[in-house]
C-alpha cells in the first residue's frame, strides 16, 4: 500500500490495493492509519460490484443499517445499508426535476457531515462513482481540524462546550423544501451533537459543523444560525478545501468525525449520475464520548 499526500495531513491518495479482494489485518490497519491522519482517501481504478463494496466497508467496523432519505420504499438498490447517491428512479431512469427524491437530494450541495442527523452519527462514509456525468458533479470536502486550529483562543474557548441539535428537516428547510410525511418528520427528529469534538484517531480537536443544525443549545435560534453561518463560512475557506474530480471507478473514503463535504452541481435531468456510499456507525454519540 502507497500513500500519497495531497496535502500536508489532509487527503491522500492511496495505490497498492485492490478492493475487490478481502484485506488483510495489517492492511485494514494501515487504512484506518491513513484515514486518522489525512481523513479523505482517493482509490483510483476500483472496479467493484455492490457486494464488493459492503465488504470493504464491513472490514473496517460496524455498517449503519439503514439509509436516510424519503420516498425509501422505492429503492433501486438490493442492500438496505448501502446509501444511493443517483439521480436515477427504481427503475434506473433520470429522475424528472419536479420528482420528490430529487428536490430532497439538492440537500446534498449543502456543506454537511453525513448522518450527524442521527443519535450515533457516522464514522466513515465510502462513495463509489459507477457512473459521472462528462462535467460537474465534483464533491468538495473541508477539514475542520485544520478549521479549528485556525480559530482564535477567544473564539475556541467560546465554542468548546457548546452541543447544537441536528436533523435532515433543518437542513432541508434552508432549501424551502418541507414536505415530509408524519412518519418521516418521526424518523428525522432532531438530536443533540456537541459543537467541538476531539478526533480519537489523531487526538485534534474538530468543529462538527453541518447543514443539519438548526439550534444550539442555550441560544436564540437567530443568534445559532448566524453563528453557525460565520463558523460554516470560516471552515469552507479555499485554504481548508480538497475538490475531488470523479473519474469513473473512483471510491473516497472520508471520515465524518472531522469533515464536512458537499456535491456540487451538473445537468442531472440530462446526464446520469450513479453513485454508491457504504457508511459505517461511530462507536457512541458524541455526548458520550471524550470532549
Amino acid at each position: 500500500m502507497k500513500v500519497t499526500p495531497i496535502g500536508v495531513d489532509f487527503v491522500a491518495e492511496i495505490a497498492g490495493l485492490d478492493l475487490r479482494q478481502p484485506l488483510a489485518p495489517a492492511q485494514v490497519a494501515a487504512v484506518e492509519a491513513a484515514a486518522d491522519r489525512y481523513a479523505v482517501l482517493v482509490f483510483r481504478d476500483q472496479d467493484l460490484d455492490d457486494d464488493q463494496q459492503m465488504a470493504f466497508g464491513a472490514a473496517l467496523g460496524p455498517l449503519e443499517q439503514e439509509t436516510a432519505t424519503v420516498d425509501a420504499h422505492k429503492r433501486r438498490l438490493r442492500h438496505a445499508q448501502m446509501n444511493d447517491i443517483s439521480n436515477l428512479d427504481e427503475q434506473g431512469r433520470l429522475l424528472a426535476a419536479d420528482d420528490r427524491r430529487r428536490m430532497f437530494n439538492l440537500g446534498n450541495r449543502l456543506w454537511h457531515s453525513d448522518s450527524s442527523f442521527k443519535r450515533v452519527p457516522a464514522k466513515h462514509s465510502m462513495l463509489h462513482a459507477r457512473s459521472v456525468p462528462p462535467t460537474g458533479g465534483n464533491t468538495e470536502f473541508a477539514d475542520m481540524r485544520a478549521a479549528w486550529d485556525a480559530l482564535p483562543q477567544a473564539e475556541q474557548d467560546r465554542l468548546r462546550e457548546l452541543v447544537a441539535d441536528h436533523s435532515l428537516i433543518f437542513s432541508r428547510a434552508m432549501l424551502g423544501f418541507g414536505e415530509f410525511t408524519p412518519e418521516e418528520r418521526l424518523k428525522f427528529a432532531p438530536v443533540p451533537q456537541r459543537l467541538v469534538r476531539r478526533h480519537p484517531g489523531s487526538g485534534r480537536l474538530s468543529l462538527y459543523l453541518s447543514s443539519h443544525i438548526g439550534r444550539i443549545h442555550g441560544m436564540e435560534v437567530p443568534e445559532a444560525m448566524a453563528l453557525l453561518r460565520d463558523l460554516t463560512e470560516h471552515a469552507t475557506q479555499r485554504e481548508f478545501v480538497y475538490a475531488h474530480q470523479w473519474r469513473t471507478h473512483d471510491l473516497v473514503l472520508w471520515d465524518n468525525r472531522c469533515t464536512m463535504h458537499r456535491a456540487r452541481p451538473f445537468e442531472d435531468t440530462r446526464f446520469k449520475r450513479d453513485m454508491r456510499r457504504v457508511t459505517l456507525m461511530d462507536s457512541a454519540p458524541t455526548l458520550e464520548q471524550a470532549a
